[in-house]
């Protein structure tokens, strides 16, 4: 293989902060005992933090984002996986503490590795990334607290974002009765495209909001990857023995709440957490993302590719809340 590379790097010296396309040596990379050629990458929340001095996601510099990727393997040394084998990574310290994605290849301890299920592209499996496997997680975790169709409509929250609009298209699929709420007006259409039976403005739903300690239930269940102040509010509206999956904080990291949803009603709150989600519940997951659970719909309708050059305005996009749907990263 070639000993430099292209890669989107972030840096921080006596001149300043720059973030931009670099050629990088391989040495440069961590360690790790599988080399993998990536192909494609995503743009998340948690990259555009990345991307950003005041961020407090890199913790040294210089440093390559980027918390997903999808490649094939280039050399091994370990007997897990062999060159030539289809894998991805989401979580635990890529693009965070370890180099991530955005390069043309990467270094990786196997523990990391996915092996790509059969019936998904690098791209489509990138296309769905961090934020559609969250989505994939929340509904594995709701499924598991006994939600079903019969039980009433599902809130997905911030429906127009990645997570959002991935729950909206497996929610769908799987026969729930799906209410979208939006801050993007103009993306109605695209979400009832996804399978959104009912679309509502963040505004009206926090104007629906309850003004004592419950309020009428509402809701079987809600994927709410907006967080902040609404969870609370959500709490007081949700159908007896429904739950909410809580997987982002876009919206804010606090939330006031008294305990009588849980006790009166039964309400579950449910943490989701894709970093360090277990290998076996991880392949599980991508398993069913690649077959009965696949978002063909999202993947088909809602997704941006952008190059390694264009990264600054996208991350720019998903720190200011404008981007619609998936970007993806082609990276070779």
């Amino acid at each position: 293989m070639q000993s430099a590379f292209r890669a989107f790097v972030v840096a921080k010296d006596e001149s300043g902060f720059r973030a931009g396309v670099e050629q990088v040596g391989i040495n440069a990379l961590p360690e790790g005992d599988i080399l993998v050629r990536v192909q494609y990458s995503s743009v998340n929340y948690k990259d555009g933090l990345a991307s950003i001095p005041e961020g407090k996601i890199v913790q040294r510099y210089p440093f390559i984002p980027g918390i997903d990727l999808a490649g094939e393997v280039i050399e091994s040394a370990n007997g897990e996986f062999s060159p030539g084998d289809r894998v991805l990574c989401t979580g635990y310290g890529l693009g965070v503490s370890h180099e991530g994605g955005y390069a043309e290849y990467a270094r990786l301890p196997a523990a990391w590795l996915v092996r790509l299920p059969e019936g998904l592209t690098a791209k489509e499996a990138m296309t769905i990334g961090t934020a559609g496997f969250t989505a994939a997680l929340s509904v594995d975790r709701l499924l598991r607290a006994g939600l079903a169709p019969e039980n009433g409509p599902v809130l997905v929250t911030g429906a127009s974002g990645g997570v959002g609009s991935m729950a909206v298209d497996i929610l769908s699929k799987l026969g729930f009765e799906v209410t979208a709420s939006t801050g993007k007006a103009p993306k109605e259409a695209l979400l009832r495209g996804l399978g959104a039976a009912e679309v509502i403005s963040r505004v009206d739903l926090v104007a629906s909001a309850a003004a004592g300690a419950l309020g009428r239930e509402r809701w079987a269940a809600v994927v709410d990857p907006v967080g902040g102040p609404g969870t609370g509010e959500l709490l007081k509206v949700v159908r007896y023995g429904g739950a909410i999956a809580v997987s982002g904080m876009t919206g804010g990291g606090k939330f006031e709440s008294t305990v009588f949803p849980f006790i009166l009603r039964g309400v579950q709150l449910l943490g989701i957490d894709s970093v360090m989600c277990p290998a076996q519940l991880r392949q599980s997951v991508w398993d069913r993302l690649a077959g009965e659970w696949k978002p063909i719909r999202a993947l088909e309708q809602a997704v941006t590719e952008v190059e390694l050059e264009q990264l600054p305005q996208a991350l720019e996009a998903v720190l200011a809340g404008k981007s619609v749907g998936r970007q993806v990263v082609r990276i070779s």
